[in-house]
């Protein structure tokens, strides 16, 4: 029998455990449910289920930007995936990043909308938003399902995560996927996120890059 375990956080946002869930109750929740942002994080029977804040909502948008600029201004070619469930009935794992991105592996999944973690490689990198913490260790399941690098944000700091060979993550100051990106310079704009307005403050992300990124090499 499940059995239920529940906590808010920030205004909005809702974390509810439920064990001793199988697979099949897993799939089908993922298919049947009418989720509207709802995030659902699997880990071996536990299931969690998550309703993003206001505030939740808006890092991950402003750090997806940072991404997306970047690799423009830098020209180097990403398949985005977005929040995109990941799973392995195998592992018995499943998880949705708020953000995530091919950048090595892009050639591999270019254009397509197939994407088969029993096939094909999974995200290089993945973006977690974590204003309350989560309940699941989400770094095991992304170990487990093999994502190179993570980056968690719990809307003040960034930590940036390399998956070692011993298959856990190490704590890095610098970027696997975007190694001319110091992640000094990330928190320096998070940081900056709240003092005028998206336009302005993604501008001056853009001017950042062009500036002082556009002299190392491309990735």
């Amino acid at each position: 029998m499940a059995s239920v375990a529940s906590k808010t956080g920030e205004p909005g946002e809702t974390r509810i455990v439920l064990s001793h869930i199988s697979w099949e109750t897993y799939e089908a929740l993922l298919v049947e449910t009418d989720r509207s942002g709802t995030r659902f994080t699997y880990d071996e029977g536990v299931l969690e289920i998550m309703s993003p804040s206001p505030e939740h909502k808006r890092i991950k948008k402003l750090l997806a930007r940072m991404v997306e600029t970047m690799t423009e201004e830098l020209e180097i070619p990403i398949a985005s995936a977005g929040n995109t469930t990941w799973k392995s009935q195998l592992k018995q794992k499943g998880v949705e990043p708020d953000e995530c991105y091919y950048v090595a592996n892009e050639p591999r999944v270019r254009g397509r909308m197939d994407i088969d973690l029993n096939e094909d490689p999974p995200p290089d990198l993945a973006i977690e938003v974590d204003i309350t913490a989560s309940s699941i260790d989400q770094l095991r399941i992304y170990a487990k399902l093999g994502v190179p690098e993570v980056w968690i944000c719990d809307g003040r700091s960034i930590r940036v995560y390399e998956l070692e060979d011993d298959r856990k993550y190490t704590r890095r100051s610098g970027s696997r996927a975007f190694p001319v990106l110091p992640v000094e310079q990330l928190q320096r704009f998070i940081d900056e996120f709240g003092n005028g307005d998206e336009t302005s403050w993604i501008r001056s992300f853009r001017t950042w890059v062009r500036q002082e990124l556009k002299q190392s090499p491309k990735t």
